[in-house]
C-alpha cells in the first residue's frame, strides 16, 4: 500500500512540475509555439482573425548580392503596403501583380528576372500546380557556365528536367531521388 501511494505521489508531483513548462510558449523567431497545435505566440490571434507575425527580414549584408537583396526586400515591402487591404485569393493576385512591376535591372540576374516576368504573364490565367508547371515550361534553361558553382547548377538542371511533369508529393519524391536525399 505504501509503495502504491509513493508511486501516485511521484506521478502527481512530476506532472505538477512539468505542467508550467508545457504551458510556456516556444522561444525563437517565427515560432508557432510548442507542438503541432500552433497555439503558441500569434496562434490564437490567427484563429481569431488577428494580425499575423511576419518573420524577421533577411540580413542582406550576408547575401551574395546585397544590392539585389535590398531591392527585392523594398519591392516586397511596397507590394505588401499596396495589398494590405486585400485578403485571400485577392491578396495573392494583388501581390503577384505588384511583384510584376519589379525593376529587373536591380535583380541579381536581370535576364532570368525578365524571363520569369514573361513566363508569369503568359501563365497568369492558371493557378496552383498548373501555374507552376506552366512557368517551369516557359522559363529558358539556366546558363550554368555563368554560375558560381557549375556542378551544382548542372545537377539542379538535370533534376528540373527529370521531374518537370510531376506534381506535389510525387515531385518532391522525384527531387529527393535526383539529389540522393533519403
Amino acid at each position: 500500500m505504501k509503495t502504491r501511494l509513493m508511486m501516485i505521489a511521484s506521478a502527481l508531483l512530476a506532472s505538477l512540475i512539468c505542467l508550467p513548462a508545457n504551458a510556456q510558449p516556444a522561444q525563437g523567431s517565427g515560432s508557432m509555439g510548442s507542438g503541432m497545435n500552433g497555439m503558441g505566440p500569434g496562434g490564437a490571434g490567427m484563429m481569431q482573425g488577428g494580425p499575423t507575425r511576419a518573420r524577421a527580414p533577411r540580413d542582406c549584408t550576408q547575401a551574395p548580392n546585397p544590392a539585389a537583396c535590398t531591392a527585392h526586400r523594398e519591392a516586397r515591402t511596397q507590394a505588401r503596403e499596396a495589398c494590405k487591404n486585400a485578403a485571400g485569393p485577392q491578396r495573392k493576385q494583388c501581390m503577384r501583380e505588384q511583384m510584376q512591376s519589379f525593376d529587373c535591372a536591380k535583380a541579381g540576374n536581370p535576364q532570368q528576372c525578365e524571363a520569369r516576368k514573361m513566363a508569369y504573364k503568359e501563365c497568369q490565367s492558371q493557378t496552383g500546380p498548373a501555374f507552376r508547371q506552366c512557368v517551369q515550361q516557359k522559363m529558358p534553361p539556366v546558363d550554368c557556365s555563368k554560375a558560381p558553382n557549375q556542378a551544382r547548377c548542372d545537377l539542379h538542371q538535370k533534376a528540373r528536367e527529370a521531374c518537370k511533369d510531376k506534381f506535389g508529393p510525387e515531385h518532391k519524391a522525384c527531387l529527393r531521388e535526383q539529389f540522393g536525399v533519403k
